[in-house]
């Protein structure tokens, strides 16, 4: 598997339909999250730009997994392949001697 970064432009146009489907994005997103294929997943604060981390076969693999996204028609998605991800969660957990 891969590690790929997809930079994702949202929409400016927030429509009713957008705000609607909020919860079928979270929802499919922490799915994915449970079977480890995104690995991270970050909003802006002024909800302008989204990252995710994710895990895929190929770009195109990567490409399809974004496609499912319930707001893929608000999203303009860039992919670039990386070479590694290093997280803290990725890392064991430190022992606190007490």
């Amino acid at each position: 598997m891969n590690t790929y970064m997809i930079n994702i432009t949202l929409s400016s146009l927030i429509d009713e339909n957008f705000v609607s489907l909020i919860p079928k994005q979270r929802a499919h997103i922490n799915k994915l999250m449970n079977k480890d294929i995104v690995l991270q997943y970050s909003l802006a604060i002024d909800r302008s730009r989204l990252w995710v981390i994710l895990k895929a076969k190929s770009e195109n693999n990567a490409m399809d997994i974004i496609s499912e996204f319930p707001l893929i028609h608000y999203m303009q998605p860039e992919i670039t392949e990386l070479a590694f991800h290093n997280s803290l969660a990725n890392e064991l957990p430190r022992l606190i001697m007490n």
